[in-house]
């Protein structure tokens, strides 16, 4: 279970975040909502190690893993898929998945290949571009390649970062498919930042709404998609008086 209590972060000397609650539970898919400019992307890279919180503690399975480096957070099995895909376009699919095991690959390196077979099941249409440089893939195949690069590390808990951007309907639904996936045959808890608020309602067990730093709301999708401001404002549906 991740527990995230009292979470605050400042960059410089702004503060982006302001004493951040929330938890995921064992198998859980929890979307978080909200504005550009909300905080969405500074949570996820501090519960990653990229930015150090000025208050506040983060516990992944009882153990405390705020104000670590982010390659030791990886070791503690926390894992970010990052906005823009950010693979790596002049290594192949295989050397990009093999980059994902880094921090486990000296000690696991024998079993690197079921690995990959592990991510080409999960993602089959990578499979035959496993060779292929990945600046070459469509913008759905990098997506996959990055989602698949950050399960290589058999994290407990994986972050998405705006995973739909850019991306088709068609690509968008099969990224979905493939969360829930995650969810049932691994186990892994799943962290989902989506300005797709259709989307992130969809797969959610449970969803959070920022605004300016803040949580404003936190509840079920039905719940949440319920709310008058959370229509009004993501949902397109106007409110009558």
């Amino acid at each position: 279970m991740l527990y995230v209590q009292g979470l605050s972060t400042h960059i410089g000397k702004i503060q982006i975040l302001h004493s951040i609650d929330l938890h995921v539970h064992q198998g859980e898919i929890v979307s978080i909502i909200g504005a550009n400019g909300a905080g969405k992307s500074t949570l996820l890279n501090t519960l990653a190690g990229l930015y150090f919180p000025s208050t506040g503690k983060v516990t992944l399975e009882g153990e405390v893993i705020s104000g670590l480096p982010a390659h030791k957070v990886v070791r503690k099995g926390l894992s970010l898929v990052p906005e823009g895909r950010q693979i790596f376009s002049n290594l192949t699919v295989k050397e990009n998945l093999l980059l994902g095991m880094y921090s486990r690959y000296y000690k696991e390196k024998n079993q690197a290949k079921d690995h990959i077979e592990m991510i080409l099941d999960m993602f089959p249409s990578l499979k035959k571009h496993i060779d292929n440089l990945g600046g070459n893939l469509s913008g759905g195949e990098q997506q996959m390649l990055a989602i698949g690069r950050g399960l290589m590390s058999k994290p407990k808990i994986i972050l998405l970062d705006e995973p739909s951007m850019g991306l088709a309907p068609k690509i968008v639904n099969e990224i979905l498919e493939i969360l829930m996936r995650i969810k049932k045959e691994m186990g892994t808890m799943i962290i989902l930042v989506e300005q797709n608020v259709k989307a992130a309602l969809k797969v959610a067990d449970r969803v959070y709404v920022m605004e300016q730093g803040n949580i404003a709301l936190h509840g079920t999708p039905e719940e949440i998609s319920m709310n008058p401001q959370v229509k009004s404002a993501y949902l397109g549906i106007k409110m009558t008086s």
